[in-house]
C-alpha cells in the first residue's frame, strides 16, 4: 500500500512538473524570432559576438564606455551562427535552447551512469527544467550561461566513463565560455582524488595545464590578462545576498533530501551542492548577477533527486513541489517577460530609435542593434565602474551635457550614478516610457 502511494505521489508530481515545463518551454521557443529584448544580456553579448565576427576589437581599452568581462568562446560560437541566422541575438537565442536541451539530456546520461532508472532520470530533469523555467530568463535566451553548463555535463559524464583527460579538457574548455562555472570542476576533482587519488591527480594536473595554455594564448591573442578582464568592478551588498537567499526556496526540500542518500553519489552530489551553494551566494553579493548563479546547485538537486527516488520517492516527490506550486500562485511573477504586446511595444521602440538620426545611448542594446545604431555605452558595466570609484563620470557627464546622444533608453535613471543623471535632467526630457524603460531625447 505505501509502495503504491509512494508511486502514484511520482507519478503526480511528474505530471505537475510536465504541466508546467511544456507549456513555458513553448513560449520560450515561440519568443526566439522576436525582435523584443527579453534581457539586457541579449543585447551585449551580441554586440561582442558581431566584434569577434568582423574583426573589431572584442576587448576594448579601458577608456572605452564599452566593457567585455566574459571569456571570447561564445562569442565566436554565436558570431559564427549569426552568419546564418543573420541576427546575433537570435543565433544566440537558438544556441541557448540546444545548451539547455543538452545539459537537460547530460543530467539523464549522468543519472543512467549512476544507476538511475528511466523514471528517477525523467524526475530529475523535469526538476531541473522547472527550475530553469520558472525561476529564470536564460532558456532560449542569448547568453552562454547555458552552453557552459552542458559542456560541463559531458565533460562529467567522460569522468565517470573513466575517460579523466578528456573530461580535464572539456572543464578547462568551459571556463572560456563562462567563467562562473567553477562549482562542477571543483566538485568533480575533490570527489574523484577521494575515489582514486591518481586519477584525481592527473584529472587535476590536465585541466590546469589545459586552462593555464588557454590563459597563455588569451594574452597572446589579445595582448592582455583574461583574469583582470573579468574582474570589472561592481558594487557588492548584503542587501543582493539577503535577496538571492529569498529565492532559493526551490532547493530546500532536495537538499533536505540529500541527506537521506548513502554511498559515494551522495558524497559527490554533497561536494558538488555545498560547492554551488557557497559560490553562488559569493557571486550573488555582486550587483547584477541572477538566477543563474545558482544553476550548478539546481543540477546538484536535480541529481540529487534522480538518485533519491531510488530510494525514497514520496521525498523526491514532495522535494518537487515547490516548483509548480509556486508557478499555480505566482504566474504573474515568472521572469520570462515576453508578450504579444511587448513584441509589438518593443517594435515602435526600434521604429522609434530609427527615426532619430546619430547615436543612441542603450541601456537594451538590442534595441540600438535591430535600430542599426552602433553600441555606445555599457551601461551596467560601465555604472558599475563610477559607482565603484573606477571611473571618472566626468567625461561621460560632458557627453551628456554636449547632448552627445541624440537619444537615451535608460531602464533606471541611476543607473550611471548621480552626476551622470543630474546632467541628463538639465539637458534631456522624456519622450515615453513603456516596459523598456523611458526614452529622451535632448532639449532644445
Amino acid at each position: 500500500m505505501r509502495a503504491r502511494f509512494a508511486a502514484a505521489m511520482v507519478w503526480c508530481g511528474l505530471i505537475a512538473m510536465a504541466l508546467a515545463v511544456l507549456p513555458l518551454l513553448a513560449r520560450n521557443i515561440l519568443a526566439i524570432p522576436a525582435l523584443a529584448p527579453l534581457d539586457p544580456n541579449e543585447g551585449w553579448n551580441a554586440v561582442h559576438a558581431l566584434a569577434a565576427m568582423s574583426g573589431r576589437a572584442l576587448y576594448p581599452p579601458p577608456q572605452s564606455l564599452m566593457v567585455n568581462n566574459y571569456p571570447p568562446l561564445s562569442f565566436y560560437i554565436v558570431g559564427a551562427l549569426a552568419r546564418l541566422t543573420g541576427d546575433a541575438v537570435i543565433a544566440g537565442r537558438i544556441l541557448s535552447l540546444i545548451s539547455f536541451l543538452a545539459a537537460c539530456g547530460g543530467i539523464a546520461l549522468v543519472l543512467r551512469q549512476m544507476a538511475c532508472g528511466a523514471r528517477a532520470r525523467l524526475f530529475a530533469v523535469l526538476f531541473f527544467a522547472a527550475m530553469l523555467l520558472i525561476a529564470s530568463d536564460y532558456v532560449a535566451m542569448d547568453d552562454p550561461q547555458l552552453m557552459g553548463h552542458a559542456v560541463q555535463l559531458a565533460a562529467l559524464l567522460l569522468m565517470l566513463r573513466k575517460k579523466v583527460l578528456v573530461a580535464a579538457l572539456l572543464f578547462a574548455a568551459s571556463l572560456f565560455l563562462k567563467h562562473n562555472l567553477l562549482a562542477l570542476p571543483l566538485a568533480a576533482a575533490a570527489w574523484l582524488l577521494w575515489q582514486d587519488r591518481r586519477a584525481g591527480l592527473r584529472f587535476m594536473a590536465c585541466g590546469i595545464a589545459a586552462a593555464a595554455l588557454g590563459l597563455i594564448l588569451f594574452r597572446l591573442f589579445y595582448g592582455i590578462g583574461l583574469p583582470a578582464q573579468l574582474a570589472s568592478p561592481r558594487l557588492v551588498s548584503l542587501t543582493n545576498l539577503r535577496f538571492a537567499v529569498t529565492h532559493l526556496w526551490w532547493a530546500a526540500l532536495p537538499l533536505a533530501a540529500l541527506f537521506t542518500l548513502r554511498g559515494s553519489w551522495k558524497t559527490f552530489c554533497l561536494i558538488y551542492a555545498g560547492a554551488a551553494l557557497i559560490l553562488g551566494l559569493g557571486f550573488s553579493a555582486g550587483d547584477g548577477v541572477d538566477a543563474n548563479g545558482f544553476f550548478d546547485l539546481a543540477v546538484a538537486c536535480a541529481l540529487t533527486l534522480g538518485l533519491v527516488l531510488n530510494r525514497a520517492p514520496a521525498l523526491a516527490a514532495l522535494s518537487a513541489v515547490p516548483l509548480p506550486l509556486f508557478l499555480a500562485l505566482n504566474f504573474s511573477d515568472n521572469n520570462f517577460f515576453f508578450t504579444r504586446n511587448f513584441a509589438a511595444q518593443s517594435g515602435r521602440d526600434v521604429a522609434f530609435l530609427k527615426s532619430r538620426p546619430g547615436p543612441a545611448l542603450c541601456d537594451q542594446l538590442s534595441l540600438c542593434l535591430w535600430a542599426g545604431k552602433p553600441a555606445e555605452v555599457d551601461v551596467f558595466n560601465v555604472g558599475e565602474e563610477i559607482k565603484t570609484g573606477a571611473r571618472d563620470a566626468a567625461p561621460l557627464a560632458g557627453m551628456i551635457a554636449a547632448r552627445h546622444f541624440a537619444l537615451l533608453q535608460l531602464q533606471d535613471l541611476d543607473a550611471l550614478g548621480p552626476q551622470v543623471r543630474a546632467a541628463i535632467e538639465k539637458h534631456y526630457r522624456t519622450n515615453h516610457s513603456d516596459d523598456n524603460g523611458s526614452f529622451l531625447t535632448p532639449l532644445p
